[in-house]
């Protein structure tokens, strides 16, 4: 699979059938290796990804993540290897535990052990069988990893790990725990605003859900975060760490360091001047296209 180094992370549930396509298409022009979608309370993430496939030629398809609640492990692997033979090999299946909230408030089910629930999933999704022609190369199967001992199971289990509001620092340790030949693919908020007050305003309002979770305030916390970067929306240096803000250069330098910390493979995602996840800023999708020179 030709990842490629640079890919896009995009909520697409905003967007029509025929936007999320025409967007695929437009993401696949400007030369990313990748586009990396969710799973929430909208659309089924392996039956969007199967809509885009269809609309693009070279374009890698990620689920960042499809959430293992939401289908069991047959059906999850059944469903990878289906999208994996059809677009000869595109599709790649990043899974997570999700969030309580989600798990239990919206779906009504009971919020497992996060490593212990994962690691009984992905050793089913190994022993699952499947009646349909295989595809021709294994399909590969990342996890929303944090945390250390996630991480491990990451590299046991699985072919790497996609970090979600992450640093360098913990790229680089990530790095040190999966060992080589294993994927890192951890995704960095980019807001092209050169103005300090409005930059933190937007990264406050964008980074306001995730402040309510446990999984990310634990891993804030394990980051060397502590309880006064965590009050009050996020302190300017939380906030600066998870959203790269400024002009170009600026967001280069980040993206740079996740590389250079031992990333495989970064994905952006934009947010407005106003903390909006809903609208996509194309400016900072141009600059920062690959082959792009500034």
């Amino acid at each position: 699979m030709e990842l490629g180094r640079l890919g896009v992370w995009v909520g697409m549930d905003g967007m029509s059938a025929a936007a999320a396509a025409a967007f695929a298409e437009h993401v696949e022009e400007l030369g990313y290796g990748a586009l990396w979608i969710p799973e929430g309370r909208g659309r089924n993430a392996l039956v969007l990804s199967s809509w885009l496939l269809s609309h693009t030629k070279r374009l890698i398809v990620a689920t960042g993540i499809a959430n293992i609640y939401a289908r069991d492990a047959m059906a999850m692997a059944g469903g990878q290897r289906t999208l994996a033979e059809q677009s000869g090999g595109r599709f790649l299946l990043g899974v997570g535990v999700s969030h309580r909230p989600m798990v239990e408030g919206v779906r009504g089910h009971t919020y497992g052990k996060p490593v212990a629930t994962m690691r009984a999933y992905l050793q089913a999704m190994r022993d699952a069988s499947y009646g349909a022609p295989q595809p021709a190369d294994k399909p590969l199967t990342v996890v929303a990893a944090l945390g250390p001992k996630m991480m491990a199971l990451s590299g046991e289990l699985a072919d790497g790990a996609h970090p979600y509001n992450t640093t360098p620092q913990h790229t680089a340790k990530a790095r040190a725990i999966l060992g080589p030949g294993k994927l890192l693919c951890p995704e960095v908020w980019v807001l092209l605003e050169t103005d300090p007050a409005t930059a933190r305003r937007a990264a406050r309002e964008a980074l306001s859900r995730y402040l309510q979770l446990e999984n990310y305030v634990n891993s804030w916390r394990r980051e060397g975060f502590g309880e006064d970067d965590l009050a009050g929306g996020g302190s300017d240096r939380l906030l600066d760490a998870m959203v790269a803000w400024g002009g170009e250069r600026a967001i280069r330098t980040r993206i740079q360091e996740h590389w250079e910390a031992g990333a495989d493979h970064v994905c952006i995602q934009t947010i407005s001047s106003r903390g909006s996840r809903q609208v996509v800023d194309d400016r900072i999708l141009d600059l920062l296209a690959p082959g792009h020179q500034s």
